[in-house]
């Protein structure tokens, strides 16, 4: 029961496997669709440059704390960029002492005098006229005429001594010598308001057109309303028939009268002020790019906390704004114009849809990890601040980037990869130069470091790589600062030689999970693959033990070729051992499986016959996908036989034609496509050739070199080499290569002394032929143990293949 519990608990995880990796593939299709390929790679390129430019900004100096005097900086701080920096404390000190400086403004009105004696004139023609028409008059408006001119209700007495002053001329010109005599002094509402604006400074203006009239002169001072009309009561007023009451009700009503002539103006002091204010220019700070602002470990004083508080407000509102939106536009013309170029002139530059989705993710993944370093450097200055926080960034992995590019798809491609980041990465650090250098040179290396990448050992080789060129570099750049020999290039050479490990270690732990999730297939994958001991391999060698031979052998032709052309032979010979796994499902339909027993095609129709060849393909497809093998070696399996004629069928089908009866060649084609690339050429070219060496009867050297020549210039004839990279040199050194493994397979030996048994020699045609090969295109019935005819070889001698 445990046991089957087991084998019942792996096929549900296989199961889910299965399930997760078939809607991943669903997935990575749609999105890689030809229809919307062009409208998805857009999309793709806009949503990156959005999450990057949110990623690089805000930098590391928008990014920085506001400090306040008394602070320990956590880290140096340098200018960015000049900055022309407005000094707004000074400049509102400066505002305030202008705004000080004005003095406060009073009206003064220089016809007080003559408008009270005015109004009592005003007042005396009010009595005349009532006194003229008494009869008719009223007492009541005579009062309110009254109230209306002085302001006031003068009294029964005020109202007698005014009447009896209209009698006397004398009178009316004393009050105008009072009123002279009084308003000499100036009247003033609210003396000790006054009296602290005086040590101000004051300046008139007149109340009536508002002429500025200078400052005031303090040769006689002010009196209040109250002084003046105490002042009133010491002057005498002598005339005759007047008498002592009459002269003093008439004093108290010119005192009552009396209003002040000199007052503040608030609203023009405001605006002079307001003026004084405008006029003064703000006060700025020159900051230069790299100036030095507070070193880490220092006490921020008021000057630096000001300069500190002013860096920090200009980054801010619609700077901030335009420089979020140029870094956006930066990223799109990064990613886009050198993918144009690169598409147009690096002939091995093509990847995928599903390719730039990846090249995305670890694009956005690893800045992401960048913006994450960076904060973590500054923050360990309080702690170590020995070290340079610019010293960290020797240790940050700029080339795994690369190096995983260079491993999952090809040296072009991270090339330009490496050409686009790095200026990015600059950016994101504070514009540095160095950084773009040295992150660059670095994912150069690292993936010139992780070519033909085989085993895992020679990630960390290439990591040791990266660590010399980034000490190399970091040794360099210590000079160039004038900061050689000190303990900051310790620091840097210690962290330059981590760097390079730390790279090989994420791309370690990187390289499995992309080969899990996106099914890519790297050399180390091809590896893995490569054991003869996997399940599908174990199934083929159990139920199809010709094919599994056949497999093998055909792979050790197509390394050997790879090796010879500069193919990849680790992909060519994993490939070609899963060509033919579609055979499992009907192994006994295809001769290497059949040792002599039934031919199972002579009960077929050759149509149905050519069918089930053809169908190997489509189910070795459908079995690489459910193990899956990975889009390359399903390619090499889909194109292993291109669109080749099952001839032996064919002719079959025209022999049993009625007459009126079409045979269509096209349905004993396999579907294709052609071979594309180099491997699945060779992975062709092997399988034939291995197929039709099994017919030789005598297989010497020369009648190897014969068919291996032979079976080549048939299958280039044929065009199904049209549509790979093999060139006529190719063919030449693939076809030598052939001749070699097949002559050591086929080497002869002498016989033994006593041999235990000796089967007696068959007579020929004595074992019987099973037409169900699929490679029947190959053979050579009637001369397959003759020299190739004079026709094949000028045919080769056509191609350039000498015997």
């Amino acid at each position: 029961m445990p046991s089957q519990s087991g084998n019942n608990d792996r096929d549900i995880r296989g199961s889910l496997s299965l399930s997760l990796g078939r809607l991943v593939d669903n997935l990575f299709e749609r999105f890689s669709s030809p229809r919307h390929e062009n409208r998805n790679r857009r999309i793709l390129l806009v949503a990156t440059a959005i999450i990057l430019t949110f990623v690089i900004f805000p930098r590391q100096e928008f990014m920085s704390v506001r400090h306040e005097a008394g602070d320990i900086a956590s880290t140096d701080i340098r200018a960015t960029r000049d900055h022309l920096l407005e000094d707004r404390a000074l400049t509102e000190r400066k505002r305030k002492e202008a705004e000080n400086a004005v003095p406060f403004v009073y009206s003064f009105d220089q016809q007080a005098a003559a408008e009270l004696v005015k109004r009592f004139e005003q007042a005396l023609v009010v009595l005349r006229e009532a006194a003229t028409h008494r009869q008719d008059a009223e007492q009541a408006s005579v009062d309110e005429a009254l109230s209306d001119i002085f302001g006031f209700a003068p009294s029964r007495a005020e109202i007698a001594a005014l009447m009896r002053l209209g009698s006397s001329s004398e009178l009316i010109e004393q009050v105008s010598q009072l009123a002279d005599h009084l308003y000499s002094h100036k009247i003033i509402a609210d003396k000790g308001r006054f009296a602290a604006d005086s040590a101000h400074g004051i300046t008139l203006v007149d109340s009536r057109s508002g002429e500025p009239l200078g400052k005031m002169e303090y040769a006689v001072a002010p009196l209040s309303v109250e002084e003046a009309g105490a002042a009133l009561k010491e002057v005498r007023i002598a005339a005759g028939g007047v008498s002592q009451r009459e002269t003093e009700s008439l004093k108290g009503l010119v005192a009552k009268a009396v209003k002040p002539n000199l007052s503040f103006n608030d609203d023009l002091t405001i605006r002079n002020r307001m003026q004084a204010r405008e006029s003064v220019r703000p006060s700025y700070i020159q900051v230069k790019r790299g100036e030095m602002i507070v070193r880490v470990g220092e006490r921020i004083t008021e000057d630096q906390a000001q300069k500190l508080e002013m860096l920090f407000a200009a980054r801010h509102g619609i700077h901030h704004l335009f420089t979020a939106i140029g870094i956006m536009g930066l990223v799109l013309v990064l990613f886009y114009f050198p993918y144009r170029f690169a598409r147009k002139n690096i002939r091995k530059f093509s990847p995928t849809s599903k390719d730039l989705l990846l090249i995305a993710l670890i694009t956005v993944g690893l800045f992401f990890v960048f913006k994450i370093g960076m904060t973590v450097s500054a923050a360990l200055g309080t702690p170590f601040p020995s070290i340079d926080t610019h010293d960290y960034f020797y240790l940050f992995p700029f080339a795994v980037g690369p190096m995983i590019i260079r491993i999952i798809l090809n040296s072009e491609v991270a090339m330009v990869y490496a050409a686009i980041t790095a200026p990015l990465l600059g950016i994101m650090f504070n514009n540095s130069l160095f950084v773009v250098v040295y992150a660059l040179l670095g994912g150069i290396v690292g993936a010139h470091g992780v070519r033909h990448c085989k085993d895992r050992s020679r990630i960390y080789t290439a990591g040791l790589k990266v660590s010399v060129v980034n000490l190399a570099m970091a040794f360099s750049f210590q000079v160039m600062g004038d900061s050689f020999l000190t303990t900051q290039t310790l620091w840097s050479a210690a962290f330059a030689l981590a760097g390079g490990i730390v790279c090989s270690a994420i791309v370690t732990g990187v390289i499995p999970l992309i080969e899990t999730v996106f099914h890519y297939v790297t050399d180390i994958k091809l590896l893995e693959l490569s054991n003869l001991n996997s399940p599908i391999l174990r199934e083929l060698m159990v139920r199809a033990p010709g094919t599994y031979h056949h497999s093998v052998l055909v792979g050790n032709l197509v390394e050997a070729a790879a090796e010879a052309i500069n193919a990849n032979p680790l992909l060519a010979r994993v490939a070609a051992y899963y060509h033919d796994i579609g055979k499992i499902s009907k192994p006994q339909y295809f001769i290497e499986n059949v040792g002599g027993g039934e031919n199972r095609h002579d009960k077929l129709s050759p149509n149905m016959s050519a069918l089930i060849l053809i169908s190997h393909v489509k189910e070795g497809v459908e079995l690489a996908r459910e193990h899956r093998l990975g889009r390359p070696i399903i390619d090499i399996i889909r194109q292993s036989h291109g669109t080749a004629l099952i001839s032996f069928f064919y002719g079959k089908a025209k022999n049993v034609a009625t007459e009126g009866q079409t045979v269509n060649e096209r349905d004993f084609r396999y579907p294709g496509p052609k071979p594309q690339t180099r491997e699945a050429g060779l992975v062709m070219l092997a399988d034939c050739v291995e197929a039709a060496s099994r017919t030789l009867a005598d297989p010497t050297p020369a009648r190897i070199q014969g068919l291996v020549q032979k079976i080549i210039n048939n299958i280039f004839i044929d065009g199904q080499l049209d549509e790979c990279e093999l060139t006529l040199k190719n063919l030449h050194e693939i076809a030598k290569s052939f001749n070699q493994i097949l002559a050591g397979i086929y080497h002869h030996r002498i016989d033994y002394p006593e041999p235990a048994y000796k089967e007696k020699d068959k007579t020929p045609g004595g074992k019987k032929t099973l037409e169900g090969s699929d490679n029947e295109q190959t053979k050579t019935p009637s001369d397959r143990d003759e020299t190739p005819k004079k026709g094949g070889g000028d045919d080769l001698r056509r191609l350039g293949i000498s015997r």
